[in-house]
């Protein structure tokens, strides 16, 4: 056993040594200055072939103000709201700062500073890193600020190096981006909400910021918002900081901030660009938007220039010569997002955000949801009856050839048989946009009108859950899914432009998928920083099932809703989309090196609501076929100019043909030889025949892909209909007109 004295001398030597470490750790560090906080850089963003796109950041939106420019309104909201023993307190609270430590060694992320004090001294650090070393250092200096500043000086560092959201650092930059006045001339109630942004802008800007989180949408935020402002002003008022009469008129309403505003730059696409490049860089590393935001990252980027202004010319061309909102009102809100993707690589190589910032659209209308895409799903369907088969063939694929009624105004059917009720327990009936009597007809004829009937009944067959899984495996997103109810395979669910593009790419490419990317490379002050390798590829479903979607939605281009794409000139597939009661159109159509989905939709300024488009352009209805084609022929052909047509692979059939029930049955032909006569000829033909006849034109590769009238694949003949038209007119829903649980089906 060690004697007492040799025990007494090792704690005396270590605690000298801890002491003596914490003096050289004192004695290290210096004060830090929130003039050398203040030096923020712009962010630079590069196109693909490395050429500067624009440079953009807070380097310009900052400027430092004294304390007596300091309203004591917004001083002693940060103070009530954060800190209220900070002009009694060291300026270093132990106990959060032991918190901190032991989560960082459980390897969880580290808490903010407690103190006012605290927080300052993290602000001026540019580099956020997550260490022991890192808060033991922000703790000496905590303890160094404490004792030798005045609490005036702290509190002036801290308002002057806070980020408060949309680039603004600093209480002058904030008070000039919310209300457009300088830092001492903002009031009470004003000061309240911007303290409420130092809990995360993200999150309590009204604006939303959607694009870094789903969940800050404008509503949520606001809410957010509100709740804490008024709370800040309760924590003033309690602490007896502005009076009963000042507390009564900050209270009494809401100040709302102004809008967004363009920066030097950001006009055009650029802005979109930006946003979703940064969107990406904050999604695939451990930049946080506040590091992100004080500037010095070189992001260079998938974007290629000439097919980004060959995509907003389309759109500025088809606009111009069909919409004019100057005469007609139906034409005042259009809005159009797109996005043109790399088939087996995922590269974002163009996208259409909008009219722009400067005319204060700040919403990238590529990369967001809560537009249906309508009958655009309905290729998501065919592949998951294609790679998984219906309930009755026990997991074996059926062919694209596989026959469902096509009628308007139809029952649709549970797998055990019952029907599909509404919330009153009445039947769901399915409607389609015509009522005309197709009868039963194969699901390439199907998808080649856009046909809604056969396609829901599809989907309840081979279960809905399996199209979900299908469309998840090419690339939607699980928030952009609606419920798994009978109109979801006919395009309820909002998956943004990018995905939509990203997602049909997965069948150009037999298959393969590979998640969309707009970043390569970033780099902090000519530093690689890491995690941002290319997406890797992944079989979404198997090659033949993609072939042959590809090659139904090719017969969409030659001989459906989707013909005015033939005036591209090459091999091409694609789907049109139109959701219920007119409210967006969409093309999403592809080659081998691109794929591009184009939307169109009227959007409420007030409220983001969808607006019917019955009337827009001049006419009843826009579909799919019609605008959002246009605009995707006149890009394609732009952006494919001098490139080689290498068609498509080819499919291999699908033996597997599944009738739905209730379909007919081709009539035997009897074999007859010079031996024996039939004993009988068939006494009775189908009850009902299907009205199409395979289009003489029809792009077949094999004759099993046209044999839709009979032979072995098909049923009894019919006489051809000239209803078959260029436009979606048979496609579009009118609405379930029982009022059911469904809600408008799109086709």
């Amino acid at each position: 056993m060690p004697s007492w004295r040799l025990v007494s001398g090792l704690c005396l030597f270590f605690l000298g040594s801890l002491v003596a470490a914490v003096g050289v750790g004192y004695a290290m560090v210096g004060i830090p200055s929130e003039n050398t906080a203040a030096k923020s850089q712009n962010n630079v963003y590069y196109w693909s072939d490395g050429t500067q796109m624009v440079a953009t950041g807070t380097g310009a939106n900052r400027q430092n103000v004294t304390i007596d420019q300091i309203p004591k309104a917004m001083q002693w909201s940060v103070i009530s709201a954060e800190n209220k023993s900070f002009y009694t307190d060291s300026g270093v609270d132990p106990m959060g700062i032991a918190r901190a430590l032991a989560n960082m060694a459980r390897g969880g992320q580290t808490q903010g500073g407690s103190t006012i004090t605290q927080q300052f001294v993290k602000n001026t650090y540019l580099s956020q890193e997550q260490t022991v070393t890192r808060k033991f250092k922000e703790m000496f200096i905590s303890i160094k600020v404490g004792t030798q500043l005045s609490k005036q000086q702290v509190l002036q560092g801290y308002l002057n190096t806070s980020y408060y959201g949309r680039g603004a650092y600093g209480i002058q930059a904030a008070a000039q981006t919310y209300y457009g006045v300088d830092a001492v001339k903002l009031t009470p109630s004003q000061c309240a909400f911007l303290a409420a942004l130092l809990k995360g802008p993200t999150y309590y800007d009204p604006i939303g910021a959607t694009n870094i989180d789903p969940s800050a949408d404008a509503k949520s935020n606001t809410a957010r918002s509100k709740a804490r402002w008024s709370w800040i002003l309760e924590q003033m008022h309690n602490d007896k900081r502005i009076t009963d009469a000042e507390y009564q008129t900050a209270i009494k309403k809401y100040p709302m901030p102004q809008g967004l505003k363009a920066t030097k730059g950001m006009t055009g696409q650029i802005s979109y660009l930006v946003d979703t490049a940064k969107k990406y860089v904050l999604n695939h590393s451990n930049i946080s938007q506040t590091e992100f935001d004080q500037g010095g990252y070189q992001i260079y980027t998938t974007f290629q220039k000439d097919k980004v202004n060959e995509l907003s010319a389309a759109v500025k061309k088809v606009q111009k010569d069909r919409l004019d909102p100057k005469k007609r009102d139906l034409d005042k809100y259009v809005q159009f997002g797109a996005a043109s993707v790399v088939p087996k690589d995922g590269a974002i190589v163009a996208l259409y955000g909008g009219d722009g910032y400067e005319n204060g659209h700040f919403t990238n209308n590529a990369d967001t949801s809560g537009v249906p895409v309508g009958s655009t799903w309905k290729p998501f369907v065919l592949a998951a009856a294609m790679q998984y088969g219906t309930y009755k063939t026990d997991g074996v694929g059926i062919s694209p050839l596989s026959k469902y009624n096509g009628d308007d105004h139809l029952k649709v059917r549970n797998q055990d048989g019952s029907y599909v009720l509404n919330k009153d327990n009445s039947i769901y009936y399915q409607n389609n946009e015509s009522n005309y009597p197709w009868g039963y007809i194969s699901l390439r004829k199907a998808m080649e009108q856009s046909i809604n009937t056969p396609f829901v009944q599809l989907g309840m067959d081979v279960g809905n859950s399996k199209v979900r899984d299908v469309a998840k495996a090419s690339g939607i997103l699980d928030d952009s899914f609606a419920t798994l109810n009978a109109s979801f395979a006919i395009g309820t669910s909002t998956p943004s432009a990018i995905r939509m593009a990203d997602a049909y790419a997965t069948f150009a490419a037999s298959g393969k998928q590979a998640d969309p990317y707009s970043v390569t490379a970033v780099k902090h002050d000519g530093q690689p920083v890491s995690g941002f390798t290319k997406p890797a590829t992944k079989q979404a479903m198997p090659e033949n099932v993609a072939n042959n979607v590809t090659n139904t939605l090719e017969n969409v281009i030659q001989n459906g809703t989707a013909k005015s794409a033939k005036a591209l000139g090459r091999d091409a597939a694609g789907k049109t989309g139109t959701t219920d009661s007119n409210k967006s159109a969409w093309f999403v159509g592809y080659t081998q090196q691109l794929s591009t989905s184009i939307a169109m939709f009227r959007e409420n300024p007030k409220d983001a609501e969808l607006l019917s488009m019955n009337g827009t352009a001049g006419v009843a209805s826009i579909h799919g076929g019609d605008i959002p084609t246009a605009v995707w022929t006149e890009y394609m052909e732009a952006a494919l100019k001098g490139k080689s047509d290498p068609g498509f692979p080819d499919a291999t059939k699908i033996d597997k043909v599944s009738n739905e029930d209730g379909a007919p049955t081709p009539t035997p032909t009897p074999v007859i030889t010079p031996s024996e006569t039939p004993s009988e000829t068939p006494s009775e033909t189908p009850s009902q025949t299907p009205s199409e006849t395979p289009s003489a034109t029809e792009s077949c590769r094999f004759s099993w892909q046209c044999n839709d009238n009979g032979g072995t694949d098909g049923g009894a003949t019919s006489t051809p209909t000239d209803t078959a038209t260029a436009t979606e007119t048979s496609g579009t829903d009118r609405g379930n007109q029982n009022g059911g649980i469904f809600g408008g089906s799109t086709g």
